[in-house]
């Protein structure tokens, strides 16, 4: 894979994720458009991430089959149109409609990916180039946020359909045919959980991805009644969580490359331990803010040393471990916040008490489900 390769795919993850940290924020402002409550316009948000989940199944097997470059034109065209049909919709329909088809079709990117950073890189270097790959991801991503803040909603879809359509004659023209490894399209998905590496790893995949989502989706909520915080300095506090997100995954990358894999992975389990128990303590309020960056780094940190041990898989494993890591993530997500929710209502304290003792549980259990390969 040669670098225009490489920044083509990192400006589709680009693309893919400017609006997916904002769409939270844009409920309000969707709900009084519509003239609707806010938990109704909250389907925006799950409306996307169980599709994508589901369909982040079919590509791993999908670019096992076909040209990875006309599926990805194809995926790609279709989310630029679900985003257009999403901004300019006229009612609820319309708009879930398209959030339902950005998910479909933007769930293709990440296995696409990963599965072409094992196939061109060696080990050595893989680290370095996953983490910069989901550091553009999250550059966006926090683009997104901050202009949800000061942009009407519905630009905040149009400017990801806009450019998705720019980015389209890029792809045609410059990215390389992608040859298959079989012209026979078959998903298997018992096979790998036969080998207790793969087992064990989406398993730990499976509950970082919980405890992750079970904690920070309620962040904001916390800030609020607990310290009284106004919007603009939550939506400040959350933001950093993301610009730390930046750089940790490249850092993230490069550690995994230098210290190894494991160590990288527990090294931002044992920064998310630290920021959890520094809100149980509740500490003064200027101190949040460095709470916040050391929670965004451990995170990922942890998300750059899995992904990269997920490149190391063997080969036979490859493109169903890819688009499982995408779909277990979401879904474990999804039910993270659901549950985190459950306690939450009830206290704080020790909602962050219990995600942050499985936190710990999983630190020591580390070497049991991150098995070296």
């Amino acid at each position: 894979m040669n670098k225009l390769t490489f920044i083509i795919l990192c400006l589709e993850g680009a693309i893919l994720s400017f609006n997916v940290a904002a769409s939270a924020a844009l409920i309000p402002s969707v709900a009084t458009d519509f003239g609707i409550s806010e938990f109704v316009a909250g389907r925006i948000v799950w409306l996307y991430m169980i599709p994508y989940g589901f369909a982040a199944l079919l590509y791993g097997p999908l670019v096992r089959a076909f040209d990875a470059k006309k599926i990805e034109l194809i995926c790609l065209l279709s989310f630029s149109a679900a985003n257009l049909l999403a901004a300019f919709s006229k009612n609820t329909a319309m708009l879930f409609t398209a959030r339902f088809f950005m998910g479909v079709f933007g769930a293709s990117v990440i296995p696409l990916a990963l599965i072409l950073i094992a196939q061109s890189y060696g080990s050595e270097k893989r680290g370095r180039i996953v983490g910069v790959f989901f550091a553009s991801t999250f550059i966006a991503s926090l683009l997104g946020l901050f202009l949800s803040g000061i942009l009407h909603w519905r630009l905040i879809f149009l400017l990801p359909a806009i450019s998705g359509f720019l980015l389209l004659p890029l792809m045609y023209f410059c990215l390389p045919h992608f040859t298959p490894v079989n012209k026979k399209f078959t998903i298997n998905y018992i096979e790998p959980f036969k080998d207790k590496v793969i087992l064990y790893m989406f398993a730990y995949i499976f509950i970082i991805s919980l405890l992750y989502h079970g904690l920070q989706q309620w962040f904001s909520v916390y800030f609020s009644t607990r310290y009284s915080l106004g919007q603009f300095a939550i939506s400040m506090l959350i933001t950093l969580t993301s610009l730390s997100g930046v750089f940790g995954e490249t850092l993230g990358g490069i550690f995994a490359d230098k210290i190894g894999r494991i160590r990288t992975v527990n090294l931002g389990i044992i920064l998310m331990i630290i920021s959890v128990l520094f809100l149980i303590l509740k500490m003064p309020v200027f101190t949040l803010g460095l709470i916040m960056v050391i929670w965004g780094l451990g995170w990922t940190f942890n998300h750059a040393g899995i992904s990269t041990i997920l490149t190391d898989l063997p080969k036979k494993f490859l493109h169903e471990a890819a688009s499982l890591n995408s779909s277990v993530r979401f879904v474990s997500g999804g039910i993270g916040v659901a549950a985190s929710g459950l306690i939450m209502q009830k206290s704080f304290v020790a909602g962050f008490m219990l995600f942050g003792g499985c936190l710990i549980a999983l630190l020591l259990c580390t070497k049991y489900l991150i098995i070296k390969l």
